[in-house]
C-alpha cells in the first residue's frame, strides 16, 4: 500500500487512486445511517401506524420518535467501544464492524413484522434494532474522520475530511427524498405493506459494498507506523480520559454548536415551518431539502478555506456567523416562502463552516495512539447531550417564551460559549503532524 503521499499533494497515480478508495469507504457508512434517518423522519407516521396499537394516534407518533431517540442514548458506548477498537485493533477494521452493524440493524428494520402480526414483539424489535444502529453510529463519524485524514496529504486534510460531513447532507436529502418519493407514489396498501421497507432494505447491498471497500484497503499510513513502533496503547480510552482530558472537554466546547445547529437546521425546521411559523408542510420540506443542498454544496469551499486559513479562524467564523445571523435568519423564516428558503441557506452555510473545521481540528487535536478513543468520547458527547435534544429543547423553549425566534436565542447563546472556548482553549492544530505520540500542552 502506498503512503499517503507528499507534502501538498503531489502523489504520484497509485496514491490517488488509493485515496478514492478511501474516500467511497469513507463516505459509504455515513450514508446509510443518514439515509436511513431522513427515510425514518419523512415515513415516521406510516412506521407509528404499523408498530404501535392506534387508539392513540399521537401517543404512537411520540413512541415512535422516542424509539429513534434511543438511537442517541446508544451512541456514547458506541463511542467508547468503537474508539477503544480503533486505537487498539486498527482503524479499517474497526470501520469494517461499524458499517456491518449499521447496515445489518438497518436491513432487520425493513424486515420486522408489525404490531398486528407479532404485538408488542414489534416495536421492542425496532427498538432494539435502533440501538444497534445508535451504537455503530456512536464510532462511525469520528472514525471514519480519522481514516480519511490519516491518508490525506498535507495541506489539504480538511478538504478530504469534508467527505464525512458531506455524506451526511447528499444522505439526508437522499433519504428525505426517497421517503417522499414512496409514500407520493404507492397506495396506502403496498406503503404500509412493502414500500415503507424499501429505504431499509437498500442498506443491505450498501453495507457489504462498504464492507468489500473497507476490508481491501491496509490500515492507515499513521496506524501502521505506530505499531511498527510499538506505540498502540493497551486502554487508549482510559489514557485519553487521562492525558488528553482538556482536548475532550475543549471538542466537545466547540462541537456543541455544530450538534445544534445541524439538527435545527436538518430535522427541526420542518415542524418548526409547519407547526411553529404556519407553513405547509410540503413548503417545509422544500426548505429543508434547499438548505440541505447550500449546505453540501458550501461543505468543499469551507473545507478548502479551513485548509488555508486554518482551524480555529474558522471555528470563530462560524461561531460568530451564529451569534451575529441566527436571529436574523429565524426572522426571516416567518416573512414568506422566499424569505424562508434564503434564512434556513444562512443557517445551513454557518454549520458547513463549522463543521468542515470541526472534523480536522477533532483528529488533529489528538495523539495518534489515542486518536479514535479521545474524538469520539468528545463528540459524541457534544451531539447526545446537545443534538439530540436540541428540537425537544427548542420547542419547549417556544411554548415557554412565547415567540417563534426562541430557537434562534438558543442557538445564539451556545454559539457564544463555543466561541469562548475556541478562543482560550483551542490551539491551532492545522499544521500539527498526525502521526506524533505527544499529548498538546495547554
Amino acid at each position: 500500500m502506498p503512503p499517503a503521499g507528499p507534502v501538498g499533494g503531489q502523489a504520484d497515480p497509485s496514491a490517488r487512486a488509493t485515496r478514492r478508495k478511501v474516500t467511497a469507504a469513507t463516505a459509504i457508512g455515513n450514508f446509510v445511517e443518514w439515509f436511513d434517518s431522513g427515510a425514518y423522519a419523512v415515513m415516521s407516521a406510516t412506521i407509528a401506524g404499523l408498530f404501535f396499537p392506534q387508539y392513540d394516534k399521537s401517543a404512537a407518533l411520540m413512541a415512535t420518535w422516542a424509539i429513534f431517540a434511543a438511537g442517541f442514548v446508544a451512541r456514547p458506548l458506541g463511542a467508547a467501544f468503537f474508539g477503544r477498537y480503533g486505537d487498539r485493533i486498527g482503524r479499517n477494521r474497526m470501520l469494517a464492524l461499524s458499517v456491518l452493524c449499521m447496515s445489518g440493524s438497518t436491513f432487520l428494520i425493513g424486515l420486522l413484522p408489525g404490531y398486528a402480526s407479532v404485538g408488542i414483539v414489534a416495536p421492542l424489535l425496532l427498538l432494539l434494532f435502533r440501538c444497534v444502529q445508535g451504537f455503530s453510529t456512536g464510532g462511525e463519524y469520528t472514525g471514519a474522520s480519522s481514516f480519511i485524514m490519516e491518508y490525506a496529504p498535507e495541506g489539504r486534510r480538511a478538504r478530504y475530511a469534508s467527505a464525512v460531513p458531506l455524506t451526511v447532507g447528499v444522505a439526508s436529502v437522499a433519504g428525505s427524498l426517497a421517503g417522499l418519493l414512496i409514500t407520493g407514489s404507492l397506495g396506502e396498501h403496498a406503503l404500509n405493506s412493502w414500500g415503507w421497507r424499501l429505504p431499509f432494505l437498500i442498506a443491505g447491498p450498501l453495507g457489504l459494498i462498504g464492507l468489500y471497500l473497507r476490508a481491501k484497503l491496509d490500515d492507515t499510513p499513521v496506524f501502521l507506523a505506530m505499531e511498527k513502533k510499538d506505540a498502540v496503547r493497551k486502554a487508549p480510552l482510559r489514557e485519553a480520559l487521562r492525558v488528553c482530558r482538556r482536548q475532550v472537554l475543549t471538542l466537545f466546547g466547540y462541537s456543541i454548536t455544530n450538534a445544534v445547529g445541524y439538527y435545527l437546521m436538518s430535522g427541526y425546521l420542518i415542524s418548526y415551518m409547519s407547526e411553529e411559523v404556519g407553513y405547509s408542510k410540503s413548503q417545509a420540506m422544500l426548505t429543508s431539502v434547499i438548505a440541505m443542498l447550500a449546505y453540501c454544496l458550501a461543505c468543499p469551499f469551507m473545507a478548502a478555506a479551513s485548509d488555508r486559513w486554518g482551524r480555529k479562524p474558522m471555528l470563530l467564523v462560524a461561531c460568530g456567523g451564529f451569534v451575529v445571523a441566527t436571529l436574523p435568519a429565524f426572522w426571516l423564516i416567518g416573512r414568506g416562502m422566499g424569505w424562508a428558503v434564503v434564512g434556513a441557506s444562512v443557517l445551513a452555510v454557518l454549520v458547513a463552516v463549522i463543521g468542515t473545521s470541526n472534523v480536522p481540528a477533532m483528529v488533529e487535536m489528538f495523539p495518534g495512539q489515542l486518536r479514535s478513543s479521545g474524538s469520539a468520547m468528545g463528540y459524541t458527547a457534544a451531539y447526545v447531550l446537545f443534538g439530540g435534544t436540541a428540537p425537544f429543547v427548542s420547542t419547549g423553549l417556544v411554548s415557554s417564551l412565547g415567540t417563534p425566534l426562541a430557537p434562534g436565542y438558543y442557538l445564539m447563546a451556545l454559539a457564544l460559549v463555543s466561541a469562548l472556548v475556541v478562543v482560550f482553549a483551542l490551539r491551532e492544530t492545522v499544521h500539527l503532524p498526525l502521526n506524533r505520540t505527544t499529548v498538546l500542552e495547554s
